[in-house]
């Protein structure tokens, strides 16, 4: 028994690379010393406090909005109750970003940075794939950009919109949100940091929350602008460090796609989608005058 006893001991310890280990080592060690990691890990850093989710990013988390408990008495946590289902939302925010299409970037002004040819194709697939999301859009937002608004014209013929809900803005006009890590030669220029950096996030403030108490459905914004800006709205909306924006990369006249549930989490359903295009449409670089498909 003793003999039987120690080779079932040794195969328990021999097979323990998964599960069967971490039990047994679970089992030796001391209750004071237990502690739980992920998976992946083994390492006793603690999470690191800026990865932690700040539920009231918007200020619009319902313990926030209403007055709190002032004593202990059943009225006063009705009150406080009833207050707290006046104000919780209860629908889904989306939001679509699409990045406009390719264009040239010649002369000196915003006037003349018209599309390509190549970027009326892809703004045209664009609208193509919106419509095929079946969706009803809520508003629909538009950097007042040249590319933007001639992008957005495109894809406004393939959707169904109501012209009221169309807003042209200025706050997302393309710029240079905060100094990027790590630094990049080219984005090093401070007073272009200062002049648009408050600008795009004004925008994000204004553009990004979850519902309102008052909806009772989900809602669909379409979000028409520039590159660096869906960059910076990603960063922010999912509480990544913002002065990553500069690490992803989109394609010209892709989709991504951001939800805000009714809690105030956020998720990414895509990003820089394009995958609807052809391959020789895929492009995210302002062209050289002489290549491509102008």
């Amino acid at each position: 028994m003793v003999a039987w006893s120690s080779v079932r001991k040794f195969t328990a310890i021999a097979l323990g690379t998964g599960a069967g280990l971490g039990a047994y080592l679970y089992h030796r060690l001391g209750s004071d010393e237990r502690k739980v990691h992920a998976l992946w890990t083994i390492s006793d850093t603690t999470v690191n406090p800026y990865a932690l989710w700040d539920s009231n990013w918007d200020y619009r988390s319902p313990r926030y909005l209403v007055k709190p408990i002032v004593n202990t008495s059943t009225q006063e946590e009705n009150r406080y109750n009833d207050d707290i289902e006046r104000v919780t939302p209860r629908s889904v925010r989306h939001i679509i970003l699409v990045r406009h299409a390719e264009y040239m970037h010649a002369g000196d002004t915003d006037d003349t940075h018209n599309l390509t040819m190549r970027g009326c194709v892809q703004a045209k697939y664009t609208g193509r794939r919106l419509r095929e999301l079946g969706v009803r859009w809520d508003k629909i937002i538009i950097s007042t950009m040249t590319r933007a608004q001639e992008t957005a014209d495109i894809i406004l013929k393939e959707i169904d919109f109501d012209p009221e809900r169309l807003v042209n803005c200025s706050y997302i006009r393309e710029g240079a949100p905060i100094p990027p890590q790590p630094p990049v030669g080219h984005w090093r220029p401070p007073k272009a940091f200062f002049r648009d950096g408050a600008r795009i996030e004004a925008a994000f403030r204004r553009y990004f929350h979850r519902a309102l108490p008052t909806e009772k459905e989900d809602t669909y914004t379409l979000i028409v602008g520039h590159g660096n800006v869906i960059r910076y709205f990603v960063c922010r909306a999912l509480q990544f460090p913002p002065e990553a924006w500069l690490r992803i990369n989109i394609n010209h006249a892709s989709i991504t796609w951001l939800t805000i549930h009714p809690s105030g989490n956020v998720t990414i359903e895509c990003l820089g989608d394009s995958g609807f295009m052809p391959p020789e449409y895929l492009t995210n670089r302002v062209p050289v005058l002489s290549k491509g498909l102008l």
